[in-house]
């Protein structure tokens, strides 16, 4: 159970969860992905009631200064899975998670409360993939990624991440000349790999 959370509401949480399931199973008619009352009760459960800091209040101005502070710590911590524009431009893996990356510019994500925000960078979201920062990241450090997050670039606009622009570029030279990507020497370094 979330800290945040109280075993009352949690034990709401968890029999609405039930209810779906069993709303899901009744239909008994193949589909993919949940339906759009699926959909619906769980972005309402995720933000009334899964994600904490709704009441929090963003201490640190929304100023220029925070959104470009939040923007470099956005770009180190955040942008292999966000992309470097927040929309997972770029992100080879991002529509193949599950569940999927978000994009952080949606309607969704931007619904969310600046506390709430704080919150998922703070713990993280188990088990999406989206790690907690406390304790990585002090709170201005959180709060100013938030005012960043508030004023997102255009989706596209930022390019593609050149973590993922080399590869794309491997994968077609690769793909062009019919050879198999050679394997590259192994690396050395002072740090052990586990047997």
């Amino acid at each position: 159970m979330p800290p945040a959370m109280s075993r009352r509401t949690w034990a709401v949480g968890v029999a609405l969860v039930a209810a779906l399931e069993l709303a899901g199973l009744s239909s008994c008619k193949p589909r993919e992905g949940p339906h759009n009352i699926e959909n619906t009760i769980a972005k309402e459960v995720k933000q009334k009631i899964t994600i904490g800091g709704r009441e929090w209040k963003n201490p640190v101005p929304d100023t220029e200064d925070s959104q470009n502070e939040g923007g470099e710590h956005f770009q180190h911590h955040c942008m292999i899975c966000h992309g470097l524009d927040g929309h997972a431009t770029g992100v080879p893996f991002a529509a193949k998670m599950d569940p999927p990356v978000p994009d952080l510019g949606s309607r969704d994500v931007q619904g969310y409360t600046d506390g709430q925000l704080k919150w998922v960078i703070q713990n993280g979201i188990a088990p999406s993939g989206m790690p907690g920062w406390n304790g990585i990241l002090d709170d201005s450090k959180m709060w100013n990624i938030v005012n960043y997050i508030r004023h997102l670039p255009e989706p596209g606009s930022l390019g593609v991440p050149a973590v993922y622009q080399e590869a794309e570029a491997q994968h077609a030279h690769a793909g062009k000349s019919g050879k198999k990507p050679q394997k590259r020497a192994h690396h050395k370094h002072r740090h052990k790999h586990p047997q």
